[in-house]
């Protein structure tokens, strides 16, 4: 049963926000025509990262906890993570936007998001030989900045406190894929600092992950067309 370790876990990650999808209140599955092919792109991005990364050696997988399946040198289940769990988490997103519409304590998100982005870009620019850490945090700052100043961080505060709340299931999924391990990191690629088994990098990763897709997923709410979001 080991070599289903994987499977398990990203089935496991999406089993209750996809139940939960057609909660009356939240009626998630009212957002698919915009979700799924949000997940999709960005999905295809992370997966040619994650090809590279894994030629290059930053990261490998563990044998002993996969099925054996695999595409373009990346286990099935590493496909199946890219779709799963940014479901989960923006699934969490809308939960809080639905049960808590006047919450959002961070009232000047710009001011956070300016202070995020330049603090990610330093990290990563004192860090060009680290690549986990470079490319990551060079990634999430220019996508800050994309919001800053195009999209004017309309929703980045809401998005800020759900994604502390997403961590939650986030760390214990990424604490299972590291524990294990079914992921193993090349420490001489990233920081070394570590949240108990799980890289710092991991976290900025999954908020680029999931930004990503609500990015696209908000912005294409009013019939706008993904061709609109490029910056002219």
């Amino acid at each position: 049963m080991e070599k289903y370790t994987y499977l398990f876990i990203n089935l496991a990650s999406i089993l209750f926000p996809l139940l939960f999808s057609f909660d009356k209140k939240v009626a998630f599955y009212k957002t698919w025509s915009r979700l799924l092919p949000a997940i999709a792109m960005i999905a295809f991005l992370f997966i040619a990262w994650d090809i590279v990364f894994t030629a290059w050696k930053i990261w490998s997988f563990n044998p002993k906890y996969l099925m054996g399946i695999t595409i373009i040198n990346l286990p099935i289940e590493e496909y199946m993570f890219f779709f799963c769990v940014p479901y989960s988490c923006v699934f969490i997103y809308e939960c809080y936007n639905v049960y808590f519409p006047n919450y959002n304590p961070i009232k000047d998100a710009n001011k956070t998001s300016v202070f995020l982005a330049c603090f990610l870009l330093i990290v990563g620019l004192c860090n060009i030989h680290r690549s986990y850490t470079f490319y990551t945090c060079l990634f999430a700052s220019l996508l800050l900045q994309l919001h800053i100043y195009f999209f004017k961080g309309k929703y980045l505060g809401r998005f800020y406190i759900a994604y502390l709340i997403i961590l939650i299931p986030f760390l214990i999924i990424n604490g299972l894929l590291t524990a294990l391990p079914v992921v193993q990191y090349n420490d001489a690629e990233n920081l070394g600092y570590k949240l108990f088994t799980i890289p710092v990098e991991d976290i900025v990763y999954g908020m680029l992950n999931v930004l990503g897709v609500v990015t696209i997923m908000e912005e294409t709410k009013d019939g706008k067309s993904v061709r609109d979001l490029i910056p002219v």
